[in-house]
């Protein structure tokens, strides 16, 4: 695995999603939680590390708002402690963001995937170890 992302470096390729078949992959067997600010749907990937995915449709705003909502997704992924620390390993994560997102301030969005990587927490029970791809 890579070296634990900073919260100052950029949100590396190792920990994106990428390719269209692993979305749909987790949107297929993932497990989804709504929230007021986004939908979260995590499912395992079979990995050492997580991956983190963002959809941020054009129901949330124009370009410039959508981008300003994934810069401070990315920024609150990148800082929340479970992106680092290993407690989220072996899952993909994909936050879809809601409407309401426009008008949240980045710390709502901190919030919001606070809470989010919380539930994927207390779920990742339910995930078979990973059996090593």
């Amino acid at each position: 695995m890579a070296d634990p992302i900073k919260a100052s470096e950029g949100f590396p390729p190792w920990l994106r999603l990428r390719r269209t078949a692993d979305y749909r992959r987790v949107q297929r067997r993932g497990r989804r939680h709504h929230r007021e600010l986004l939908v979260t749907l995590h499912a395992s990937n079979g990995l050492d590390h997580p991956r983190f995915g963002l959809t941020v449709s054009r129901k949330v705003g124009n370009a410039v708002v959508r981008n300003r909502v994934k810069r401070r997704l990315r920024d609150a992924i990148r800082r929340h402690p479970a992106s680092r620390d290993g407690s989220l390993s072996g899952i993909d994560v994909v936050f879809i963001a809601r409407s309401r997102a426009a008008e949240a301030t980045g710390h709502d969005l901190r919030d919001a995937v606070g809470e989010a990587l919380a539930a994927v927490i207390h779920q990742r029970g339910a995930y078979a170890a990973p059996s090593g791809a």
